[in-house]
């Protein structure tokens, strides 16, 4: 791989939504109504959403480092209707549900691009669809079968086989595909993380960044959330923390496991080089084995590359030594070649990694502590884009409305089979790698450990 520069490409200064800094670190004893933990996509659409209630409430959002610096600034930008980490698996464990979801889903999702719009950010997405492609003749069989379900509901589809995957995007590898035009889009997440975070400011909301929280605690009728710096005091608190919960809200631990994520980026390609592999409808992708990869063009026709290797480290362990991994890099850099061997000439110049939150039924999960003081939302499995709009919705009924009727859905107000402690935790999640990876070589074929899982409806993804 090529020499470069690794932060997230996200992050760069944005002529459009960057500034200096959203707010200073907290200093001295400060008050709110509601104080957010996290300056991501979960905490600042539920700031968002607080200021559109009548009254509404004073917020503070404290953040660790910047705004955006978790997922938020650091994910693939793909954006999916789907609260349930799509059809079938919220099928599995939704039935009564599902068709509810996916309509709250798809009114979520068009809500997020009315918003863009308002924010000044629409230019940052693009509604491309998805094409899920299938490199092996068992994926081809469940993509048929993903075709039947979606079209089904009344959604477009269109199952091409080989050919007609590889005259939408060219890959030897390819051997059938789905191609759902109203599947989803993609966004610029950086911007989209700035942009609301601007929003929030103009509308009153304080921004602390560089404010690490050391601890939560219940007053008398309230809480407060203490940081090196300060501590506000509030009548209730938002943990938005996501991957890093369990760092400030120990009890969050068993409802996920922060696995490590990481991506690749190519300099942009020239006209000559996309030409050679088509992708003229510019659509997301993900290919259909257990361990899969997902991949997109960018605004300047760079190709994100990432997925496949979902690290997962003892105790949970989230520290910035994890946020890069050569191994992966350099694994993940042989696959792009594999697939798209005509693009040899293409340098990396770009790489990063994170962690998701994952659980065992692949969607967030919400819950409070502290008598009903915090509540929170976490475990978006890697589709947290829109859905974590979704989240600040639900939260702010939480706080301010709790007898909506989004709060008795089974998927917000139930939680996913837990996590045990460690070291189960960490040999059960390398048992399943292992698993899933023979069962990849095999066909598909699902030997007893995952059989095992599937009974009990547990499962593993990034």
């Amino acid at each position: 791989m090529a020499a470069g520069r690794r932060p997230p490409f996200w992050l760069d200064p944005d002529p459009v939504t960057a500034t200096a800094t959203f707010g200073p670190p907290l200093a001295g004893p400060q008050t709110a109504d509601v104080v957010v933990v996290g300056a991501g996509f979960t905490g600042l659409w539920t700031a968002l959403m607080l200021t559109d209630r009548d009254p509404a409430p004073t917020v503070r959002v404290v953040e660790a480092e910047v705004v955006g610096h978790g997922a938020s600034g650091r994910n693939g930008g793909f954006v999916e209707p789907s609260l349930t980490h799509g059809l079938a698996n919220g099928r599995l464990h939704f039935p009564d549900e599902i068709d509810e979801l996916t309509r709250l889903g798809r009114e979520n999702f068009e809500g997020l691009l009315a918003d863009a719009e308002r924010f000044g950010v629409a230019d940052a997405f693009e509604r491309t669809g998805v094409l899920d492609v299938a490199t092996a003749g068992w994926q081809a069989e469940e993509l048929a079968e993903a075709a039947d379900a979606y079209a089904a509901t009344g959604e477009h589809v269109e199952l091409l086989d080989g050919e007609g995957t590889r005259a939408e995007l060219d890959s030897p590898t390819y051997v059938a595909g789905l191609h759902r035009p109203d599947g989803g889009a993609l966004v610029h997440p950086g911007r989209l993380v700035r942009a609301l975070a601007t929003e929030a400011t103009r509308r009153g909301v304080v921004i602390h960044e560089h404010s690490p929280v050391t601890r939560i605690a219940a007053t008398d009728g309230g809480v407060q959330v203490e940081t090196g710096g300060g501590a506000v005091t509030a009548d209730r608190a938002v943990l938005a923390t996501n991957a890093y919960s369990h760092r400030v809200l120990r009890r969050t631990a068993r409802h996920f496991v922060p696995v490590h994520d990481y991506v690749l980026l190519t300099a942009p390609l020239t006209a000559e080089q996309l030409a050679r592999i088509g992708w003229k409808r510019r659509q997301g992708v993900s290919d259909a084995g257990n361990q899969f990869h997902y991949y997109r063009l960018t605004a300047d026709d760079r190709i994100l590359w990432g997925g496949y290797d979902a690290i997962y480290r003892f105790g949970s362990d989230v520290g910035p030594a994890h946020e890069h991994r050569r191994a992966t890099y350099d694994l993940l850099a042989r696959h792009f070649r594999a697939t798209f061997p005509q693009l040899s000439d293409v340098p990396f110049e770009r790489w990063w990694g994170g962690p998701i939150a994952t659980t065992t039924r692949f969607t967030a999960t919400f819950g409070d502590a502290l008598g009903g003081r915090v509540v929170y939302a976490l475990g978006y499995t890697g589709l947290g884009v829109a859905a974590t709009r979704f989240a600040g919705r639900v939260l702010t009924d939480r706080l301010l409305a709790p007898d909506s009727p989004l709060l008795t859905l089974r998927l917000t107000s139930t939680h996913p089979f837990p996590f045990p402690p460690e070291p189960l935790r960490w040999a059960g999640v390398q048992l399943t790698r292992r698993a899933l990876a023979r069962s990849d070589a095999r066909q598909g074929r699902r030997g007893p450990w995952l059989q095992l899982l599937d009974r009990f409806g547990i499962g593993f993804d990034s």
